[in-house]
């Protein structure tokens, strides 16, 4: 997805399985060797480590969080997805400016899977032009 979005950069936090590894190489489909990715353990310090260039925003359902489709961003960008199950952290979600969301239409679902809700926030993002090859 990130790939396919033209994203410029991955950077895997955490406990975040890096390449290689057998389940990402079948799903990348060759991303892991044409998009550039970095692995820092710590979320909090690889953020801090690139706003200085880029506006972290959190795609997270906060108190704070706004619809993605309605929220003016400014650019570049910096976008950070979390756990499937937990999130993104609170000490992550400090250091971040902007809490988005995507608008949820159904009555049972209050989140989308992880990997979905970054590729559609990704390929919006994209559609604003919020970031560039």
């Amino acid at each position: 997805s990130a790939d396919g979005a033209g994203i410029q950069r991955i950077i895997l936090c955490g406990l975040t399985p890096v390449p290689p590894r057998a389940e990402i190489t079948k799903t990348a489909l060759g991303a892991t060797h044409s998009l550039p990715w970095e692995y820092a353990a710590n979320s909090v310090l690889a953020i801090k480590k690139y706003m200085l260039t880029y506006r972290p925003i959190a795609l997270e359902q906060t108190s704070n969080s706004t619809n993605l489709y309605e929220t003016a961003l400014t650019v570049p960008l910096l976008l950070v997805v979390g756990h499937e199950r937990s999130g993104i952290s609170p000490e992550v979600l400090s250091v971040c400016q902007t809490h988005v969301h995507l608008p949820m239409f159904g009555t049972s679902a209050h989140s989308l899977n992880v990997s979905i809700a970054g590729s559609l926030a990704l390929y919006e993002l994209r559609r604003r032009n919020c970031y560039s090859n």
